[in-house]
């Protein structure tokens, strides 16, 4: 059996896995579901010098602390680019990076440099002088593609649980050394998996780094393991498998 360290991604903390954890242990998998500092449980940590690095080090920390090995790292959203980070820090304790709904970001790109000129700039206004990143507001209606899946009661629990992300984790530039790679898998939910694998092939800085690596689609909105967790507990059982 496989051992699982599951990184959440912007707002979110380990809780988010829940349903994903207890599959995955029910199939006879070690499973170690993480909160980020400044987030969740976790969010009276959240000072301004919180940042990918301060991210990138509670990754690398449990990996010690519990002495993992050939763990299976799984990083949702914005949660894959300390996942990328630590694995390029720590190849011998990784076996493979699962990134879901993310990918490994180049050396020198943040999640923020993701966006449009236009959302940076209407983000940065929201924020001001401030040093977090508000959670979305849920709202379906606004956002059906992301949000496809989420039914009232699991909507509900995001309103109340998300919590701000501290700002440097989606502004801070992803930094590499330039180590050994570690092999990749994709779970893709919103991206249709054809035009993955054409940005894959065309180089595209979002996905090049998964050249050669597995890509699994799983149709739903962007936040996989609270619409489907099922089906994304049968796609990581299927990646460590195989």
């Amino acid at each position: 059996m496989a051992t699982f360290v599951l990184v959440p991604g912007f707002w979110l903390g380990g809780w988010a896995w829940r349903e994903v954890t207890a599959d995955l242990r029910g199939r006879g998998h070690e499973v170690y579901p993480l909160t980020l500092t400044g987030v969740a449980e976790r969010d009276h940590l959240a000072g301004p010098e919180v940042g990918l690095e301060t991210h990138t080090r509670d990754i690398l920390r449990l990996l010690e602390v519990e002495d993992l090995r050939d763990v299976l790292l799984v990083g949702h959203s914005g949660g894959g680019l300390p996942v990328a980070q630590a694995a390029d820090r720590s190849p011998d304790r990784i076996g493979r990076v699962v990134y879901v709904e993310s990918g490994p970001m180049p050396d020198g790109m943040s999640q923020f440099d993701s966006n449009e000129p236009e959302e940076q700039e209407r983000l940065r206004e929201k924020i001001g002088a401030g040093h977090l990143l508000p959670p979305p507001d849920w709202d379906p209606a606004s956002d059906p593609r992301n949000l496809a899946g989420l039914d009232d009661a699991t909507l509900a629990l995001l309103r109340a649980r998300a919590t701000p992300h501290p700002l440097r984790a989606a502004t801070d530039p992803v930094r590499r050394t330039g180590g050994r790679a570690v092999p990749t898998a994709l779970v893709a939910s919103t991206f249709p998996l054809d035009v993955v694998e054409q940005m894959i092939a065309q180089g595209h800085p979002f996905f090049a780094g998964l050249a050669g690596g597995q890509v699994h689609a799983l149709p739903t909105g962007h936040w996989p393991m609270l619409s489907e967790p099922k089906a994304l507990a049968d796609v990581l059982d299927r990646i460590a498998r195989g």
